[in-house]
């Protein structure tokens, strides 16, 4: 929609999709109620499952639904444009008034619910035109020649991901020898940053600091963190010795023999 997002009120963290007239997207507020769309995993291809009006939720509510009744809320741009195209002319949910949930939300940056990549830009009309981006006082992108002056923000990363491939072991070592640990995982905001970082990996998994105990039969970060946050993978059953966690690119945990996987890591600092 037009000037969407605006996050207005610095409160607007969810999106909505508004059905049949335009399928354009507005950013509200979480704690609004609308029908929402979810999506089930079934071969050969995906299926819909529209939730209408009749039993609105709060975005984070129609996402627990759709997780529990089937996969997730309806997330990336492909996924909705295969909806639109089998149920555009749906007469039965909606009218051209009507805003669906989807599965698009913001916490530090714009996410999808289920992991989907998610590629925002925000230029001005007719931009970008010269070498160097820069953001606009309407909080749209425009760009300059790099040789101009400015202000600018710095941000400091507290994860950083090395393409490398070792056993676990030896990813450790490194990251203790160059940063400060294999990366901790304690809420899900830790775990948003992380699994931006494990996209980027060049292997299929990324080793974080989550190791098994035989001995006491758990599991715990090695840098003494308490697990509470958890992400695993389901079904994830029985435990080995020499037991390590991963992170898939979706950002989904996988126990691991690590001697016997070389994978890229994620390092704090």
């Amino acid at each position: 929609m037009a000037g969407q997002p605006d996050n207005q009120l610095n409160e607007e963290n969810c999106v909505c999709m508004k059905m049949k007239m335009d399928n354009t997207w507005n950013d509200v507020s979480c704690s609004q109620s609308f029908g929402f769309i979810c999506y089930e995993n079934k071969k050969p291809n995906k299926t819909f499952h529209i939730i209408d009006n009749k039993m609105k939720m709060n975005w984070t509510d129609a996402q627990s639904f759709c997780r529990k009744n089937y996969t997730d809320l309806i997330s990336g741009v492909n996924q909705i444009e295969l909806f639109k195209t089998q149920y555009q002319n749906d007469t039965v949910h909606w009218n051209g008034n009507d805003y669906f949930w989807i599965g698009l939300f913001r916490d530090t940056f714009w996410s999808w619910s289920d992991g989907s990549s998610f590629s925002f830009r925000s230029w001005d009309k007719g931009q970008p035109k010269k070498t160097c981006a820069m953001t606009t006082s309407n909080g749209n992108w425009s760009s300059d020649h790099c040789n101009k002056t400015k202000p600018f923000f710095c941000y400091n990363d507290s994860v950083i991901l090395i393409n490398q491939s070792m056993i676990w072991e030896d990813a450790l070592y490194y990251c203790r020898d160059h940063y400060g640990d294999l990366v901790f995982i304690t809420n899900q905001d830790d775990q948003r940053w992380v699994q931006e970082r494990a996209k980027m990996a060049s292997t299929p998994y990324v080793w974080m600091g989550l190791r098994y105990t035989c001995t006491l039969d758990f599991w715990f970060w090695v840098s003494d963190e308490t697990v509470h946050y958890k992400n695993w993978a389901l079904p994830q059953s029985g435990n080995d010795c020499n037991m390590s966690g991963a992170m898939d690119r979706n950002g989904t945990w996988v126990k691991l023999i690590d001697d016997d996987h070389q994978l890229n890591f994620i390092c704090s600092k």
